[in-house]
């Protein structure tokens, strides 16, 4: 399941997160997102010492903590989209498909002219869509 979504920008700005739980866990999934900006610049840094193509834009699995696992995914321009899980086992082409989609309705939303480059994301129809995604996580099927 997922928990919580997250598109950073290049600057380590926050552009928008949003959570699926019930339970107030706001300020800890924005712990989480914010920590996990060390390991994607890490991996970023030292593509030897973590294997990672200068191409590939998919993070993978970032850290697993006690209660979730947090992936990563890095566009062109440096914007970092994070993922938080509660799933034990998530297979790898889900994630890769989940943020596929996510960085299309992310450039769909920044593709609007009245977006201001580099603000946060407050497109009613961004969040909807980024929930239509999340829910269909893990099926198998586009939307």
């Amino acid at each position: 399941m997922i928990v919580c979504v997250s598109v950073v920008g290049h600057q380590n700005n926050p552009l928008y997160l949003q959570s699926f739980t019930e339970a107030d866990d706001a300020l800890k999934l924005h712990h989480v997102v914010h920590c996990s900006l060390d390991v994607i610049d890490e991996r970023v840094n030292n593509p030897k010492k973590t294997g990672l193509t200068l191409n590939e834009t998919f993070l993978g699995l970032l850290y697993p903590t006690e209660n979730y696992k947090v992936y990563g995914y890095l566009t062109n321009t440096k914007v970092k989209f994070i993922l938080v899980t509660t799933d034990v086992d998530v297979r790898d082409a889900d994630v890769r498909n989940f943020f596929r989609r996510f960085h299309s309705a992310y450039v769909d939303a920044v593709s609007n002219p009245f977006h201001v480059p580099g603000k946060k994301i407050t497109s009613r129809s961004f969040a909807e869509r980024v929930s239509t995604i999340v829910k269909s996580f893990g099926l198998g099927g586009a939307v």
